[in-house]
């Protein structure tokens, strides 16, 4: 017999099926745990751990967000404690990586004002299509510290009056749960205050720039919360007209001495013509000159005001003034009506013999030593809080820098170094980097009315609270 065959359906594998639909999950897995549509990271939210508010001051709170995938939508949302106020929200159509919100706080609303304390909730949301969809999300809540009360500011003492390119002195209380600065701003311009003996009260020496004619001297505390107290000081205002001079200028001292000073300084180029060059000096050079000066005689050193006591300042023995502080000099060449240059004069000029003795009058440290384009050789004390002495053109400096120097010392000698035809000493005096009259402080009874007896009324003051 022949065989008989039995055909019939071959039964196929499943495995190759389950494979690929393995490599297709694991494939949309992949994809889905890599790209950046699907990333995990929640966005980042910026803003202080703690903030202060004041409904007079209304100052925005700055929140920055960030994230990987780009932001969609924030809110924000303010709490008494009983209460929930949104106070921002927003959704972004076109999706950032940063943004910078800054959030008001509503002066009116349901919130309690009472309640010194406040919460504030930041929700912010992205593209991302993590989460089923629903993106990432990051919340965070910080402490709103309600301040309604402005600083309380009084004056203790100051001195009875303040001169044109003068100088004056101030005490005074300033206290605030919250305080975040205290200082005092005449003539424009910002005087940093010390602790006076006991907590809550301030000194400082304050100046009526010489070329600012309207001045007013105000004490200024500000709180954390943007509350801001500000009292004047009640001096008595003495005007005070300074020097106008016309000074020609010769051919001699021109190629002479104004092309010496200008060798000195790289910035100034070494082919200007005679008059050029002169302004140069004049302007250019001097302003980087002063500039130094300012930067060294700004800052304000504590002392121990128990023994903080100075004496007149005599810098030169049987000196002559020959140019006197706030001059102001037109410079002209040939004929008035071709005027050059201008420049103010900021000390006084003293002179008595070649290479005389420069004393310090009173104790200090040296800050600067050495040589200063149109001032020449000359050296900067502190005598602290904010009080600087400079002694321009010397020939000779007897001090180096940071060294700490008594009453008495001779520091250097008269000279004709920098913008100087004779020899002769610049005496200048500054406090917090202003230029001021030097003979304020050259004047015993001055320093006595204006300084120490304002010093004895507010220890009398303080010791009674």
């Amino acid at each position: 017999m022949g065989r008989r065959y039995v055909y019939g359906r071959r039964k196929r594998s499943k495995a190759p099926l389950l494979m690929f639909l393995i490599m297709l999950v694991a494939a949309g897995a992949g994809f889905i745990y890599f790209s950046p549509k699907f990333e995990r990271n929640p966005p980042s939210i910026t803003l202080p751990d703690r903030v202060f508010w004041s409904k007079s001051s209304g100052q925005p709170i700055s929140v920055r967000l960030e994230d990987d995938s780009g932001l969609k939508s924030y809110q924000v949302t303010l709490s008494d404690g009983e209460r929930d106020v949104v106070v921002s929200s927003g959704t972004f159509t076109i999706a950032k990586k940063e943004a910078l919100i800054s959030v008001d706080i509503p002066e009116h609303s349901s919130l309690d004002t009472k309640r010194d304390n406040w919460t504030m909730t930041v929700l912010v949301n992205d593209t991302s299509m993590w989460n089923l969809l629903r993106g990432n999300s990051a919340k965070k809540s910080i402490e709103v510290t309600v301040d309604r009360q402005m600083p309380l500011v009084g004056i203790v003492a100051n001195s009875p009056s303040i001169v044109r390119g003068g100088s004056a002195l101030v005490i005074f209380q300033a206290s605030d749960k919250n305080l975040k600065d205290v200082y005092v701003e005449a003539g424009g311009r910002r005087f940093e205050v010390l602790p006076y003996i006991k907590k809550g009260f301030y000194a400082t020496l304050l100046a009526w720039p010489f070329r600012v004619n309207n001045f007013s001297a105000k004490v200024i505390a500000e709180d954390k919360a943007g509350n801001r107290r500000v009292v004047e000081v009640p001096f008595e205002l003495i005007p005070k007209k300074y020097r106008v001079s016309w000074i020609g200028l010769s051919d001699r001292f021109l190629r002479g001495k104004i092309a010496e000073v200008a060798s000195t300084d790289a910035e100034i180029p070494k082919n200007l013509g005679s008059l050029r060059r002169f302004r140069a000096v004049n302007e250019d050079m001097r302003k980087r000159n002063e500039s130094l000066i300012h930067k060294y005689a700004s800052r304000v050193e504590p002392v121990d005001f128990g023994k903080w006591k100075l004496k007149a300042f005599y810098p030169l023995k049987r000196a002559k003034v020959v140019a006197f502080f706030g001059d102001e000099r037109h410079y002209y060449y040939r004929d008035r009506k071709r005027e050059v240059s201008r420049s103010w004069h900021l000390g006084y000029d003293l002179a008595s013999t070649s290479h005389a003795p420069i004393y310090s009058s009173n104790p200090g440290k040296v800050v600067f030593a050495d040589y200063d384009g149109i001032y020449g050789n000359m050296p900067i004390i502190d005598h602290g809080f904010g009080l600087y002495t400079l002694y321009g053109h010397c020939s000779s400096i007897l001090v180096r820098e940071g060294e700490k120097i008594e009453g008495g010392k001779i520091i250097a000698k008269t000279g004709k170094t920098g913008l100087a035809l004779g020899d002769h000493l610049h005496f200048g005096i500054l406090v917090q980097g202003v230029e001021v009259w030097p003979m304020d402080w050259m004047k015993q009874n001055w320093i006595k009315s204006h300084i120490d007896q304002v010093f004895a009324q507010a220890r009398r003051v303080i010791g009674n609270r």
